[in-house]
């Protein structure tokens, strides 16, 4: 009896279908479809660390605070920064956005625009990643916790009209979208003069913002709060605040949205001094683990983080890691979705005279190592944030208030050492049949038909495509699972979408 190799033609199954090449292939490539439609090859190339990594960029020529970054999801290169500043010298100081475009090494920026013309603080913001271009302002103006709506095209951005997250003050916020539910987003603020620690889910319709009932996670003062949802388990977050009712501890809870109602598990103090709580990251790549970063009141107020481990509603914490041996103002990390388990901290060495520095770390388990700090901004500053390039794999911005410009908003691009790769979730499209040159055209196997002419294959195992092109049985990020081994030299390609 014949090998099931033997009895299958190449491209068996029908599903060899003829491309133009972008770049030469080889025979046996698996390859991704482009947007032209045309394919290529799934490549991984190695990209050093530079920090910064281009020229100091203005996004505002006068005194600008509570300054905040975020990258569209959607847009590679695109990302808005959110500020307050003084509009033409006036007072009280408006709300600021601002559309920024990386080419090359080069960041620049569009005409700024008011989204508040009241005095505006505690500003925070998050991109919609179901809608390409539109973003979520929360901040405070009039002692009222207000929302808006605001959308980039190109260089310009529109907002639409201000919605109160809740009827009173609702200072030190967290933001965050809700993964795999469209449009939804939590808001986490200290509420009104109980200080009431306190979470509302908001949905965003166009230009419309509509909240359901508030959620109280903390009754009593929960000041310095964040927000970020567990990757690994559905409708799953965890908050993060500063306990005034209980000394000031840094504490932490898992909540989970069922419908429109939050439940919250047990607090879990992850250090008993005071925390002045900046952001709370969860790494995708590392299972349930989150990381925290604080200022240390219980150590002269040194810059700190840890990690932090989810099991169901319940936290672990590992040791303490101080990345900055001084006072510390803003610390931002930001883990980089396409690097595992390196992140960057934005953060002020206030006890050096303020520069704006960044460090770049890793995770590993529960323990954190750093690399050394690197001074990006002069001595003077007190407003940070970072974001990363979610289409380019180790770049980020940092945004900033400077004192070389007369405390104006300034931004500067980084690149952590990364090895990037053309390979999403979603694009691999299958394996070429036969070698093909660059503009040519050719076939390959495409997903749901039988891949022959293979080496090397163990029959009945589970192949996965790495990001460097590769075929092996280890899954990878992204974790793209091509088929089933039906021989030494055969596989049938899963189709998915």
């Amino acid at each position: 009896m014949s090998n099931l190799s033997e009895l299958l033609p190449a491209g068996a199954g029908g599903k060899n279908v003829s491309f133009v090449a972008s770049g030469t292939l080889p025979n046996g490539q698996a390859v991704v479809l482009k947007a032209d439609g045309t394919v290529e090859a799934v490549v991984q190339t190695s990209v050093a660390e530079s920090i910064p990594a281009g020229a100091q960029s203005t996004f505002n020529a006068a005194i600008s605070s509570f300054i905040q970054v975020a990258f569209d999801p959607s847009t590679s290169g695109k990302f808005v920064v959110a500020y307050r500043g003084a509009n033409g010298g006036a007072t009280p100081e408006y709300g600021f956005v601002a559309a920024g475009t990386v080419s090359g090494t080069s960041i620049s920026f569009g005409t700024p625009v008011v989204f508040s013309s009241a005095g505006t603080t505690q500003i925070v913001l998050a991109y919609n990643p179901d809608s390409a271009g539109k973003f979520v302002v929360a901040y405070d103006a009039g002692s009222v916790a207000k929302t808006i709506v605001g959308t980039v095209s190109g260089t310009s951005i529109t907002v639409g009209s201000e919605y109160a997250a809740t009827s009173t003050w609702g200072g030190y916020k967290g933001i965050s979208f809700i993964p795999n539910t469209p449009h939804k987003f939590i808001l986490s603020f200290l509420k009104g003069s109980a200080g009431d620690g306190t979470i509302v889910i908001g949905t965003v319709s166009g230009t419309s913002i509509s909240y359901g009932s508030e959620s109280v996670f903390h009754s009593g003062a929960a000041r310095w709060t964040a927000v970020d949802f567990n990757p690994n388990a559905v409708n799953t977050f965890v908050v993060g605040y500063y306990d005034a009712a209980n000394s000031d501890y840094g504490t932490c809870a898992v909540g989970t949205i069922s419908g429109t109602s939050i439940s919250y598990g047990s607090h879990y103090v992850f250090n008993t001094a005071g925390s002045k709580i900046y952001s709370i990251d969860f790494d995708h790549a590392a299972g349930n683990k989150f990381v925290v970063t604080y200022e240390d009141a219980g150590n002269s107020a040194y810059g700190t983080a840890i990690v932090g481990t989810v099991s169901g509603t319940a936290i672990s914490y590992g040791s303490e890691y101080v990345f900055n041996s001084g006072a510390t103002k803003y610390p931002i990390l930001q883990f980089d979705p396409n690097t595992l388990g390196k992140f960057v901290i934005g953060y002020i060495d206030d006890g050096n005279s303020a520069p704006v520095k960044v460090i770049v770390g890793s995770i590993s388990g529960t323990a954190l190592s750093y690399g050394s700090p690197i001074s990006i901004g002069s001595n003077g500053s007190n407003y940070v944030s970072v974001d990363f390039n979610k289409a380019q794999a180790g770049q980020f911005v940092v945004a900033y208030r400077n004192p070389d410009g007369g405390h104006n908003g300034a931004a500067r691009l980084g690149q952590i050492a990364a090895s990037p790769t053309n390979l999403t979730a979603t694009n691999f499209i299958g394996i070429t049949d036969s070698a093909i040159s660059s503009g040519a055209a050719g076939k390959a196997t495409i997903k749901g038909g039988i891949k022959t002419g293979l080496s090397s294959l163990t029959p009945n195992a589970i192949y996965y495509l790495q990001t460097d092109g590769t075929i092996t049985t280890a899954s990878a990020s992204p974790a793209v699972r091509i088929g089933k081994a039906l021989s030494s030299t055969s596989i049938n390609l899963e189709y998915n979408s």
